[in-house]
């Protein structure tokens, strides 16, 4: 069963009718009891987002050291991380070594960073296997991944900078885009990790 674990903070509802369009069954569910694969979803600010996910914390990093595979999306992916700059110092779950920062600001340069983007492949991943050049993803966030780690960047994306737009390390798996609002390009993307 594939679960896209709530905590309060999430589009949920988009998660998982993009998960059952793809043909596998989910359940939305604060637990991970009878999971073999699992979603973190997010939207909101990362501080929060830790408080509400404490309970579950130790679940999740046993969930993990056991192998199984864990996809952060958006807001899900900067959780994966050891802190966060947003709206001051905040501890993450540590499962990735980084920090996440704010978006520089530039004249001209809108953030929050809305849209499509270019996603660029830097190495190779179950995520890239036979992906086409210059497909683009959907992007909503202030802040970035600065990954301690480059062997754990997947893919690139530009904003003013370029940043980490996807991560892999063995069974952790973090889009800083939005698959289930990506169309086509997006909704592959998380086939690659349903099916891996």
């Amino acid at each position: 069963m594939i679960v896209i674990l709530d905590y309060g903070m999430g589009n949920l509802p988009n998660v998982a009718r993009a998960v059952r369009r793809l043909g596998f069954d989910c359940r939305i569910a604060a637990s991970l009891q009878g999971a073999h694969k699992a979603i973190l979803p997010g939207v909101g600010a990362f501080g929060a987002a830790m408080r509400r996910l404490e309970p579950m914390r130790s679940d999740i990093e046993r969930f993990v050291s056991r192998g199984k595979p864990l996809l952060g999306i958006c807001l899900g992916q900067q959780l994966l991380f050891e802190s966060s700059e947003e709206l001051g110092e905040h501890e993450g779950l540590g499962l990735l070594r980084g920090t996440v920062r704010y978006l520089p600001s530039a004249p001209g340069l809108k953030i929050p960073h809305m849209g499509w983007n270019e996603l660029r492949f830097v190495r190779e991943s179950p995520m890239r296997v036979g992906f086409p050049p210059g497909a683009q993803v959907y992007f909503v966030h202030s802040l970035y991944t600065d990954c301690a780690d480059p062997e754990d960047v997947v893919a690139e994306s530009e904003h003013g900078i370029r940043f980490p737009a996807a991560v892999q390390r063995g069974n952790l798996w973090g889009m800083q885009f939005h698959p289930e609002k990506s169309g086509a390009v997006g909704l592959e993307l998380l086939r690659r990790f349903l099916e891996w």
